[in-house]
C-alpha cells in the first residue's frame, strides 16, 4: 500500500504543482523582444496613446486569405504587430479578413472597394515562366463609434522593388495604425488657421488636404484683415491658433500683416509657408501660341523669412526627373516632357518624410539658407539633374522638345523644403515698427518650428494639368504622389506633442527570399524537408534497435 502511496505521491505531486504554477502564472504576462531591431516593441507614444483607449476600437485588416509571398509578410507583421496592441489594452479588437470573399464577383467588391477610397495594389506573381497578376487591397479599417479611418499599409516608393515596399510597409505600420487609433480616439483637437487675404490658393484646389487634417485638428479660415485697422486685436485673435498655414498668396503682405504673423511666431506659433516667388502657371499657356512669361513676384516677405534664415531665390527648378504635360490633338491626350514638374524622392532623413513616395511640385523655387543659429533640416530636393534658370523668361509647352543638354543638368540638388528649428529672433528687432503692440517680444522663450516649401501647388496634388486625378493616380507616371502625407506629416510634426510622428523613425529590416532562387531550387528543398526528417528518424530507430539488441540480447 505504501509503495502505491509513494508512486501517486511521486506521480501527482509534479502535476499538482505544474498545475498552481501555471495558474500563478497566468496572472502575469512576460513578452520578451529578442528580434535585433526590437521589431515587437513598442514605442513609448504608442504604448501612452494606447493606455487612454477607454472603447472598443475595432480594426478590419482587408489582408486576409492567401495573399502574394511579399504581401503575407505584411499580412504576418500586421497580425503580430496588432497582438501587441491588445496587450497592451483589451479595448483593441482586430480581424484580418479577405474583401474578395465578401460575396458577389471580384470586379463587383473591387468596383465597390475603390468608390471608398481604397486604391489597390497590382501585384505581379512570377512562377517559374508563368506570369499572372492579382488585385491587393492593402488597407485597414479603424472603427469607434460613429468614426472611422482609412489607413494604408502599404507604402509605395519610386523605383523601388516589392522587397523594398514591403519593408518601407513593415516599417510604418506601427506609425500607420497608431496614427489612424488617434485620430478614432481624439476629443480636445488644436486649431489652425488657414490664412486668407492675400490671394491664396482657391479651396477646391486643396480640399483634399484640409480634410484629412480634419481628422486631427480644427481649421478655421483666418483673414489677415479681418478686424480692419485694429492689428493688436487680429494678432490676439490668431494667438488662439496652435499653427498657421500660409498657400500660395498671390499678394504683397503689409507691413501691419508682416508684424503679426512676426509676433505670432515670436509668441510660439508654428507656420507651414507654402511660397512662390515666380508668377507662372499652366493657364497661362492657354493661348494660340501656347507660350507665357514667369516674372517675379513681390510678396513682401523677403527680409522676414531672411532674418528667419531662409531666402527663395526668385528662380525656377527644371528637373529630368520630372511629370509630363498632357496637350489634345487628333489622337487625343499626348504627354510632354516638362521639367518644370519636379517629381522629388524622399530623402528619408526626418520622421517628416521617412518612406515616402515621390512628391509633384510645379514651378518649384531653389532655397538658401543662412547661417543664424537656426537648426535647419532639408526635407525636400530636386535630383541631382536639375537646374535653376533667372526670372523674367519664356516658356512654353514646346521648350523641351529637343533633346536636353545633360551638361546643363547637372548640378547640384536644389533645395526646395526646409524645416527651421530653434529660438527665432523677431524680424523687427531694432527696427522701425509698423505699429506697436501691447507686449513686443523679441525673441522665442523656447524653441519654435517652420517649415518653408517654394512651391504652393504642392497642396494642389488632386489634380495633374488642372484636371482631377482619377483615384489620385497620375496616369501617365503611374504614381500615387506622397504629397497628402507629406504636408500632413509637416503639420503633425509641427503641432503634436504626444510624439507620436517620431515613430515613422523606427527602422525595422525584413529579410525576404530570391524569388528566382527559390523556384530554381524548389525541388531540392522539398526533398530537404522531406528526406531528412524520415533519413534521421530512421537512423535514431536503427540506433536504438543496435543498443537494444546488444543490451538485452534479442
Amino acid at each position: 500500500m505504501s509503495r502505491i502511496k509513494n508512486i501517486a505521491k511521486k506521480i501527482l505531486l509534479p502535476i499538482v504543482l505544474l498545475f498552481a504554477v501555471n495558474y500563478i502564472s497566468s496572472f502575469f504576462v512576460v513578452r520578451v523582444d529578442l528580434t535585433k531591431d526590437q521589431r515587437y516593441t513598442l514605442s513609448k507614444p504608442t504604448k501612452e496613446l494606447l493606455k487612454k483607449v477607454d472603447r472598443p476600437i475595432f480594426i478590419d485588416v482587408l489582408l486576409g486569405g492567401n495573399p502574394p509571398a511579399e504581401f503575407k509578410r505584411l499580412q504576418t507583421e500586421t497580425k503580430q504587430l496588432l497582438e501587441e496592441f491588445s496587450n497592451v489594452n483589451d479595448y483593441i479588437i482586430f480581424n484580418i479578413v479577405d474583401p474578395l470573399e465578401s460575396g458577389g464577383t471580384k470586379e463587383q467588391i473591387a468596383q465597390s472597394l475603390m468608390e471608398l477610397g481604397l486604391t489597390p495594389a497590382s501585384v505581379t506573381i512570377e512562377e517559374g515562366n508563368s506570369v499572372s497578376r492579382e488585385m491587393i487591397f492593402p488597407w485597414a479599417m479603424v472603427n469607434s463609434g460613429s468614426k472611422t479611418v482609412k489607413a494604408s499599409l502599404l507604402n509605395n516608393s519610386l523605383g523601388a522593388n516589392s522587397e523594398a515596399r514591403i519593408n518601407n510597409s513593415v516599417q510604418q505600420l506601427e506609425h500607420t495604425l497608431a496614427d489612424a487609433i488617434y485620430q478614432v480616439t481624439i476629443t480636445d483637437k488644436k486649431s489652425i488657421a488657414v490664412i486668407k487675404g492675400q490671394g491664396e490658393m482657391d479651396d477646391k484646389y486643396m480640399a483634399d488636404f484640409l480634410r484629412n487634417l480634419q481628422g486631427y485638428y480644427h481649421l478655421a479660415e483666418f483673414n489677415m484683415d479681418s478686424l480692419h485697422q485694429q492689428p493688436q486685436a487680429t494678432l490676439e485673435n490668431l494667438k488662439r491658433f496652435q499653427a498657421a498655414i500660409i498657400a500660395k498668396p498671390t499678394q504683397g503682405f503689409s507691413e501691419n500683416e508682416k508684424m503679426i504673423l512676426d509676433q505670432y511666431i515670436i509668441s510660439g506659433g508654428k507656420t507651414l509657408w507654402l511660397l512662390d516667388q515666380v508668377a507662372a502657371d499652366l493657364d497661362s499657356l492657354q493661348n494660340d501660341n501656347f507660350r507665357s512669361l514667369a516674372f517675379p513676384m513681390d510678396l513682401n516677405l523677403d527680409d522676414m523669412l531672411f532674418k528667419y534664415g531662409v531666402r527663395i531665390n526668385k528662380d525656377l527648378v527644371q528637373d529630368l526627373i520630372s511629370t509630363p504635360v498632357t496637350v489634345t490633338d487628333a489622337n487625343g491626350e499626348i504627354p510632354l516632357n516638362w521639367f518644370y514638374s519636379p517629381m522629388v524622392a524622399s530623402l528619408n532623413n526626418h520622421p517628416i518624410n521617412n518612406s515616402l513616395n515621390v512628391v509633384k511640385l510645379e514651378f518649384a523655387n531653389s532655397i538658401d539658407t543662412l547661417s543664424n543659429g537656426i537648426d535647419k533640416t532639408i526635407l525636400l530636393q530636386s535630383s541631382n539633374q536639375s537646374r535653376a534658370v533667372g526670372v523674367p523668361r519664356n516658356y512654353s509647352l514646346d521648350e523641351f522638345d529637343n533633346p536636353p543638354n545633360l551638361s546643363e543638368f547637372s548640378g547640384e540638388p536644389k533645395m526646395l523644403g526646409v524645416l527651421l528649428e530653434g529660438q527665432f529672433n523677431s524680424a523687427y528687432s531694432n527696427r522701425v515698427k509698423p505699429f506697436i503692440p501691447d507686449a513686443m517680444v523679441e525673441k522665442n522663450q523656447y524653441p519654435n518650428k517652420m517649415i518653408i516649401i517654394s512651391d504652393g501647388d504642392i497642396i494642389n496634388y488632386t489634380y495633374a494639368n488642372k484636371k482631377p486625378l482619377v483615384g489620385g493616380i497620375d496616369p501617365w507616371t503611374k504614381q500615387l504622389y506622397s504629397n497628402r502625407n507629406f504636408l500632413l506629416n509637416c503639420v503633425n510634426y509641427l503641432v503634436q506633442d504626444n510624439g507620436l510622428i517620431n515613430i515613422r523613425s523606427k527602422e525595422i529590416y525584413i529579410s525576404l527570399l530570391d524569388k528566382q532562387k527559390s523556384y530554381e531550387q524548389k525541388t531540392w528543398w522539398q526533398l530537404v524537408n522531406i528526406g531528412v526528417p524520415i533519413v534521421t528518424l530512421l537512423l535514431f530507430g536503427s540506433i536504438f534497435y543496435y543498443v537494444r539488441r546488444k543490451k538485452y540480447g534479442h
